[in-house]
């Protein structure tokens, strides 16, 4: 099977956007832990939830249309 994406940038780009806030979530929330920084923390915590979010809706939509049956 091969994969056709039809979204074109935009699907690069909350590929790339969700990405790149997992990991400056983790980076901020490692560094708000290490020095006890209770606002970079939940920052860090935040833009984690939100790169999730972003590669879970970014998934669903690619395999709507991949339905068998």
């Amino acid at each position: 099977m091969v994969a056709q994406t039809n979204d074109g940038p935009l699907f690069l780009l909350k590929k790339l956007g969700g990405l790149a806030l997992v990991i400056v979530g983790c980076l901020l929330t490692a560094l708000g832990m290490t020095f006890e920084y209770t606002n970079t923390t939940a920052v860090g915590l935040l833009f984690l939830v939100l790169g999730a979010v972003l590669l879970t809706l970014k998934i669903v939509t690619r395999n709507q249309g991949n339905r068998v049956g």
